[in-house]
């Protein structure tokens, strides 16, 4: 049996993930950090004090039934984006981590960036390797995130060119800003899209580009005109996930228009949508992961870890 553990302290979750490359099993062990009512996120400093906290449990949770010799080779995010500057003090808890553990269990160490492994996991949950050996879009779009890049597979793994991004405000940050104007717990994505699944009023909305770069920052001001204007919080909620649909649904046709209709994937938190998955799968035939794996996750990055010793080792 031949194991690889995945290590992600990621701003909003703790995670630990170990792939079977024999049997293609994936376990998974992570937690969310916890954050005060009525708060929108947390300082890094506290993210990485619970990460601390936490990383410990979840990882002997992780191996409770494991040979840990088995384990061949250990993987983790170092960063929030494969480009250089790109830094959050939270990984460095993982990171740590994962070298001590390296060194431990004598076992190679693989770095990679949290835009990778949410990639990684799309494709590992949605079985889709082949696009290892392809070009492809992938957008990534969460709390932190909202980009779309270009990414060049070479079978082990890809490399990734930004191509498109947001201007002003996050995806996932404008759902948690809307979500605690209706009340709801961050962070605060499965709440809202109850609500806008119940919501049966027509909808129109605008989105603002500039060339494939959006322009967020008016759901925000537009859902709080609604409330004080005594729109039902069905409404409120269905018009937030709708802007952001026909947002990423422009953004994607642009381009489509500029390379070409390549295979194209959404990854990030904000993308376990029902509403919006099933409407681009529909639209451009469009790759998802499982919910599991598409909020914050190691599972990508032991996935990669796999992929990258396989290349290095056999």
């Amino acid at each position: 049996m031949s194991l690889f553990l995945g290590i992600d302290t990621s701003n909003y979750t703790t995670s630990t993930a170990l792939y079977n490359s024999e049997t293609g099993e994936m376990l998974q062990q992570k937690k969310l950090l916890p954050v005060k009512s009525g708060q929108l996120g947390l300082r890094q400093s506290d993210a990485v004090f619970h990460h601390t906290q936490q990383l410990h449990i979840l990882f002997e949770e992780l191996v409770k039934n494991v040979d840990t010799s088995e384990i061949k080779a250990i993987g983790v995010s170092v960063r929030p984006r494969p480009v250089e500057g790109s830094y959050m003090p939270c990984f460095t808890v993982g990171q740590n981590s994962a070298h001590i553990l390296s060194s431990a269990l004598n076992v190679p160490l693989f770095s990679f960036s949290h835009q990778e492994g949410h990639i990684s996991a799309v494709l590992y949950s949605s079985k889709r390797d082949d696009l290892f050996k392809k070009n492809f879009l992938a957008f990534h779009i969460s709390g932190g995130t909202t980009e779309a890049v270009m990414a060049q597979g070479y079978d082990t793994a890809f490399s990734l060119e930004l191509v498109a991004k947001t201007l002003d405000l996050n995806a996932g940050q404008a759902v948690d800003r809307v979500g605690l104007m209706l009340g709801l717990k961050f962070p605060c994505g499965a709440e809202l899209e109850k609500l806008a699944l119940k919501n049966q009023e027509k909808i129109i909305v605008r989105p603002t580009l500039k060339g494939a770069d959006c322009c967020l920052s008016g759901i925000e001001n537009q859902c709080r005109k609604l409330i004080e204007n005594n729109k039902s919080a069905e409404y409120v909620a269905s018009y937030c996930l709708k802007y952001i649909e026909s947002t990423l649904s422009l953004m994607t046709k642009r381009l489509f228009e500029k390379f070409g209709r390549l295979p194209v994937l959404y990854a990030g938190g904000v993308m376990s949508n029902s509403i919006i998955k099933n409407s681009f799968t529909q639209k451009f035939n469009a790759v998802f992961a499982e919910p599991s794996f598409s909020t914050d996750n190691a599972a990508g990055i032991a996935y990669l870890t796999y992929r990258k010793f396989k290349n290095v080792h056999t």
